[in-house]
């Protein structure tokens, strides 16, 4: 392990001590004692800390940090950072770093996640590709086209100019951010912690809430473009429609449609889908739908000019974007209907709308490797720390209602809190609480002001009987009752199964990609890449999307990373082609497929946009979001075939 401590005296000592003095008391204590043994690598110190620090969920959890103990070690602490000599920097053992962890979380941290987690904490700034000695130059003809510009798309950006090739973003919308530039309806906002929910090598202490809403991440996203220079190669308000391959000049051509209609082509070495799984709306097929003469329209496409102030509302769907937008209109509207189509399990978290605060951003900011730790922690309690709540254990009893004991256990949590929430409305409890296994599909995260608050007020409905048709001024039931709105919000998701979306995509002897995966039935190699495709990747490719826990950015970073990975193995080889083998193809889907069989989402109750209409689950990645950070460290030669 390489040395975690080597940019820490230029900020020490820290000058402001009352700032730091409120920052020691407001901040998490498990990370600060990760800062201090950081420094000091006293394990005795450590150890004395361990019988209090706790795993989420645990049944016999221990009392909290005694107050004798905590002070302790804020004093300590705040000596140490204010000293007029900064302390000894010792590089941190990887067995050491795996102990601290440990007792950071209160459970045994696995040896083979510690390389995952050091990258993924931001303790040491990646060094450019283009500054490592003797990397081949990639060629000034050798191009990269990426679709789209939202957080894939940023990312391609800043790796591909990092390593010296040249690139092209091409963005439909007239600004970069993708699906948070698009969403902006009431409510809008991030179910991941807002400290992991961001790239490992742009940690930003200034978050202002532990869950940001939705134009705080527009901002993030657009500065780090910004101070990566990612907007001088951005090609806006520009539409890709298709890309077809060239096998003579080892190029694909690639066919845009601008803003004023006319259409034209580029020709580019390399393609990289990074539109997005979330920006293809899915419309209800409800009949009559575009009868309706109100104002109508689907959460993503948000239309902010329209006053719900006094009107009757209906909210068609309960899933996340659902809990976001209720809660925020509810006070506004006369009535709101909310149509629930199937039930989701609630899970409480009390952060989900807490800002941080002056003293907490002190310590992100000034404290060092506290902005690292603190991420240490979202990571584990919101990553694979949850893996277990998605793994089968075979032998577990009463598979019915769980499949593990830790998915026993968040499930009693949620249990807990949906009777607590709802104890004066039965009915209510009636309605929501799934027969299924707990994130047998997509949790909605809630805390109070939140979703089930929102359920119990007067002038709110939920509806659990079906839609029948829908009126110009009324949603009509199953049963033929008529619900008279006014507006209509339509939170029914996304078209996910379709990964390339409307593109016509033609890759080797004419072969296309809509036909080879049909309506819902895509397949690729390790979620980046397709045989017949060559030089064609994939960001959130099929079975690559970490459904068990947080961590859509790290997956992103890990395909971007092999991405370029496989560029710089191709220019190293004189290679002008590369794609897959067949034979690498079946063996990693045959390897999705069995462990699939394993887990949660394999479970006969748990139906969910994740499953095709065969009922194969085509988006989870089965597997552990360090597994998968392992294997797209480096390509592996042999599954390649390159020409």
């Amino acid at each position: 392990m390489s040395d975690a401590n080597s940019a820490t005296p230029a900020s020490l000592p820290i000058k402001d001590h009352v700032g730091l003095r409120l920052a020691l008391r407001d901040a998490n204590l498990p990370t600060l004692l990760m800062v201090y043994v950081t420094f000091t690598q006293d394990r005795v110190y450590l150890d004395r800390f361990a019988p209090y620090l706790a795993a989420a969920y645990a049944a016999d959890a221990p009392s909290n940090v005694p107050d004798t103990m905590a002070q302790d070690l804020r004093d300590r602490l705040f000596a140490l950072l204010t000293h007029e000599l900064p302390p000894l920097v010792r590089p941190l053992d990887p067995e050491f770093l795996r102990h601290m962890m440990s007792v950071s979380v209160g459970e045994n941290v696995d040896p083979g996640l510690i390389p995952v987690l050091y990258d993924q904490m931001g303790f040491e700034p990646p060094v450019p590709r283009k500054c490592i000695p003797g990397r081949p130059t990639p060629p000034s003809d050798f191009d990269v086209i990426v679709i789209g510009g939202g957080m894939s798309g940023i990312a391609a950006g800043i790796k591909l100019s990092e390593a010296n090739y040249s690139y092209t973003i091409i963005e439909k919308n007239a600004e970069l951010g993708g699906t948070w530039w698009e969403n902006r309806y009431p409510g809008v906002g991030v179910d991941t912690p807002s400290h992991f929910y961001s790239y490992s090598f742009e940690l930003n202490p200034e978050w202002s809430h532990y869950h940001p809403k939705g134009q705080e991440i527009q901002d993030y996203l657009v500065g780090v473009a910004d101070r990566h220079g990612v907007r001088s190669n951005v090609l806006f308000e520009t539409r890709v429609t298709g890309a077809i391959w060239d096998d003579v000049s080892a190029k694909w051509i690639v066919k845009l449609r601008h803003k004023d209609g006319t259409t034209s082509e580029r020709a580019a070495s390399t393609v990289l889908l990074a539109h997005g799984v979330l920006n293809r709306w899915s419309m209800p097929k409800i009949p009559g739908l575009e009868t309706f003469a109100g104002p109508k329209m689907h959460t993503a496409g948000w239309d902010t000019s329209v006053d719900l102030k006094g009107k009757r509302v209906a909210v068609i769907g309960t899933g996340a974007s659902a809990a976001q937008l209720a809660p925020a209109i509810a006070d506004e509207v006369s009535h709101l209907t909310i149509f629930q189509r199937s039930k989701h399990w609630v899970l409480n978290n009390p952060d989900i709308n807490v800002n941080v605060n002056d003293n907490v951003r002190f310590a992100l900011r000034e404290i060092p490797h506290y902005k690292e730790w603190f991420r240490f922690r979202v990571y584990w309690f919101s990553g694979d720390g949850l893996y277990g709540n998605v793994k089968v254990e075979p032998d577990w009893p009463n598979q019915n209602v769980s499949i593990s004991a830790q998915n026993d256990a968040v499930r009693n949590y949620a249990l807990q809190y949906i009777q607590t929430k709802l104890a004066s409305r039965p009915d209510l409890i009636e309605k929501i609480v799934p027969d299924y296994p707990i994130f047998g599909k997509r949790i909605v995260l809630d805390a109070d002001g939140g979703w089930l608050d929102t359920l119990v007020k007067p002038n709110v409905t939920l509806e659990t009987r079906g839609i029948d048709h829908i009126e110009k001024d009324a949603v009509v039931l199953k049963n033929g009752t008529r619900v008279e709105v006014d507006v209509l919000a339509l939170a029914t998701g996304f078209e996910i199964a379709k990964v390339a979306g409307d593109l016509e995509i033609v890759g080797k002897g004419g072969c296309r990609i809509q036909e080879d995966w049909g309506e819902d039935d895509p397949y690729s190699y390790l979620g980046v890449m397709a045989p017949g495709y060559p030089n064609f990747f994939f960001v959130l490719g099929p079975n690559s999307a970490p459904n068990h826990a947080a961590g859509v950015n790290m997956v992103i970073e890990a395909q971007i990373n092999w991405m370029v990975e496989t560029l710089d193995m191709m220019v190293a080889g004189e290679a002008r082609k590369v794609e897959p083998t067949i034979k690498a193809y079946d063996a990693w889907n045959a390897k999705v497929a069995a462990q699939m069989s394993q887990m949660i989402w394999a479970h006969p109750k748990a139906k969910s946009y994740y499953l095709n209409s065969a009922g194969r689950n085509i988006i989870s990645c089965p597997f552990r979001l360090a597994d998968y950070w392992k294997w797209t460290r480096h390509p592996a030669r042999e599954d390649l075939t390159l020409s």
